[in-house]
């Protein structure tokens, strides 16, 4: 199911921009101390850096992305998650806006 809205949460007014402008997000925190950031990739190709682990959800647009040790790039539309392992990259690459939730995931 796609996430349509997000209830109860507060929001960093403040963005996140990366890659000079090509990403931008806003952080957000739910009631429950889970944090989420909500945001746009810019048609590139780009390499992440993970902390924790994280799901990918595909809001509107699409994306590819392929996982560290892997050659495969993988195609995730609206509806769609993908998952991050924490403390490895992940390149992604978008040709159309890319509106994405990522969903931090604790342990």
């Amino acid at each position: 199911m796609n996430t349509t809205q997000i209830d109860l949460v507060t929001v960093s007014t403040q963005a996140n921009v990366y890659f000079d402008g090509k990403c931008v997000s806003h952080g957000i925190t739910l009631a429950d101390g889970t944090k989420k950031s909500v945001g746009v990739i810019l048609p590139a190709t780009l390499t992440f850096s993970t902390g924790a682990p994280e799901i990918m959800e595909c809001v509107a647009g699409s994306c590819e992305y392929k996982l560290a040790g892997s050659d495969a790039w993988v195609k995730s539309s609206a509806g769609e998650k993908f998952s991050v392992p924490g403390n490895t990259k992940f390149e992604i690459r978008v040709t159309a806006p890319y509106h994405y939730i990522c969903h931090f995931v604790t342990t």
